[in-house]
């Protein structure tokens, strides 16, 4: 299956806790969809999370022909796995050309990062 593009992004924790600490609902509610938050909220440093998913979004956007808001894209976990949803605007134009996004992970104390395939069928 032909790749179509690959997206990357990597993400400072310390600037995003930053950001957080000084307008922490504003930060969540206009980045995060409300599974994400809470998701990332029941971890030990949720701001682990946050950062990789906002490197995801940021990933994706590189991979994707037009703009797209914050919260039309998201991580969602499928068992132990990171996969990509979408708002249906998106979902229907991936549906119509054929494509598969592919996301992946990773973070440690001071970034999170992530890797976005966007295949064809």
């Amino acid at each position: 299956m032909p790749i179509v593009a690959v997206g990357t992004d990597i993400a400072s924790v310390s600037r995003l806790r930053g950001v957080y600490e000084r307008h922490p609902r504003r930060f969540l509610e206009r980045h995060f969809t409300p599974e994400e938050i809470a998701y990332c909220l029941a971890k030990a440093d949720p701001m682990l999370s946050l950062a990789a998913r906002f490197a995801a979004k940021e990933a994706f956007q590189k991979c994707w022909p037009e703009n797209h808001g914050w919260r039309e894209v998201w991580v969602e976990m499928e068992g132990p796995r990171p996969a990509l949803g979408f708002a249906p605007r998106i979902a229907e134009r991936m549906r119509r050309e054929g494509w598969r996004a592919h996301v992946s992970l990773a973070h440690e104390h001071e970034h999170a990062t992530a890797v976005v395939v966007l295949e064809a069928l």
